[in-house]
């Protein structure tokens, strides 16, 4: 990406179930759901939506194998997205099991995303 006109922050949480891939998700909703961005057609090349570039970084605290790039590149919606995942995030207790959950332990899993936005 050559030219960075955007960055967004979020975090998102599976409290039950212990899926990277939910709580990665979240964090990429909680970065772009607050945000509209009206003129970004005017700043890409040909005023094309499909030229935009995103990059999305998650900070992950177990299982970066496990996630599903598919479905946290479906959260956006124009544009080449690359994702790139590193160590980091949290895995708290949540201070219960719920099998009907599909808990496989107590663990609360937290995913940092930054979504960066250019072309």
């Amino acid at each position: 990406m050559s030219h960075l006109l955007f960055i967004e922050t979020g975090y998102g949480i599976d409290v039950h179930g212990q899926d990277v891939t939910t709580a990665a998700v979240r964090a990429v909703r909680d970065a772009i759901h607050r945000n509209s961005m009206p003129g970004i057609t005017r700043l890409l090349p040909n005023n094309d939506l499909n030229n935009m570039r995103v990059t999305i970084r998650l900070a992950v605290p177990a299982d970066k194998d496990r996630i599903d790039y598919d479905k946290v590149k479906a959260e956006i919606p124009y544009g080449t997205v690359h994702i790139e995942v590193m160590d980091g995030g949290m895995a708290a207790p949540s201070g219960i099991v719920l099998k009907d959950k599909n808990d496989k332990n107590d663990l609360m899993y937290v995913v940092n995303a930054s979504v960066e936005v250019g072309y």
